[in-house]
């Protein structure tokens, strides 16, 4: 037999990361994973290793990696809050790739953003963007797989948006929509992207890969087969993106959460949640949703909640 492969997980205990540790697991491997949330439930206990992400001591951070073969990198943040921001997370992205370097990792799979452009003028393109061009550089072998809009997990509320936009079409009358509705998601179940990461963990070359699902949608009939499926009354409504962006700062204050950015906004109304290569993932959305429509946006899944306000950087 041969021996056992150690790898990293950035976020073992977050949405991406906690499902890659399940692959790894699921397969027989050894796992660490660093983490800024050190208080927060571990769901795998002791067979995982766990390790602070100690960006403001790279020494430690490195050391934390000495025997890793596979680093799989899935930080990053959803949007700027308070002194975190996207200038901070690719400063610390690079902090991290190149304790690995350092440490002797040999393979990085990195969990980027489909579209990702470092000359785009929206922050979380661009930043991803930049760290993919510093992974690409850094002489590691690696895989960057560009993912789109998650579902699915062990529980509803671990997919935001999606549950979301279903605890909005649950809890109001009205859903507004920004624009025609026209441009297009093309949504990845979690584990499908897992088990993708996985797999190019364990091959040599150099690759990119767009992780995206097998059904293509338009936002508005993303929503409209939400509403549906969770047998909601609410009225689905087109008003200029300026509107449906007020009425989310206006419910976001009342859950204490950033529903979404005008940036996040831009980039979806831009086409950038889809992919125009075939599908790696399996798993229909609509499937899905068809299984778990009695639980999805039954409760408020708070971003602010779950990855800023317990943020530990």
């Amino acid at each position: 037999m041969g021996q056992t492969k150690s790898n990293m997980v950035t976020g073992a205990t977050g949405y991406i990361g906690k499902y890659i540790t399940e692959e790894l697991l699921t397969r027989g491997e050894e796992v660490r994973t660093l983490t800024g949330h050190l208080n927060r439930e571990n769901p795998f206990d002791d067979q995982i290793e766990i390790y602070k992400y100690n960006f403001d001591k790279p020494e430690e951070l490195e050391k934390s990696l000495y025997g890793v073969n596979t680093l799989y990198n899935t930080f990053w943040i959803r949007f700027s809050y308070g002194e975190i921001n996207f200038d901070r997370a690719v400063y610390n992205s690079k902090i991290l790739i190149d304790s690995a370097k350092r440490a002797g990792v040999k393979r990085i799979v990195h969990i980027s953003i489909i579209n990702a452009d470092e000359k785009s003028d929206l922050p979380y393109f661009r930043g991803k963007g930049i760290v993919e061009r510093y992974v690409k550089e850094s002489r590691l072998s690696y895989a960057i797989l560009r993912p789109t809009v998650l579902f699915g997990g062990e529980k509803s509320t671990e997919s935001i948006l999606i549950n979301n936009i279903a605890w909005l079409l649950r809890n109001f009358p009205v859903f507004t929509i920004p624009g025609d509705g026209n441009y297009r998601v093309q949504p990845i179940y979690v584990k499908d992207l897992a088990k993708l990461a996985v797999d190019l963990g364990h091959k040599n070359e150099n690759r990119f890969v767009n992780g995206v699902g097998p059904e293509i949608y338009t936002f508005n009939q993303l929503v409209h087969l939400i509403r549906n499926k969770i047998n909601s009354d609410a009225r689905i409504i087109h008003l200029p993106y300026w509107l449906p962006l007020i009425f989310s700062k206006i419910v976001g204050k009342s859950v204490n959460d950033i529903i979404i950015t005008k940036d996040e906004m831009r980039g979806l109304m831009r086409d950038l949640l889809y992919s125009r290569y075939p599908p790696e993932g399996k798993t229909r959305f609509s499937s899905w949703l068809e299984e778990d429509s009695e639980f999805i946006g039954t409760e408020y899944a708070s971003e602010l909640k779950r990855y800023y306000l317990s943020k530990e950087v």
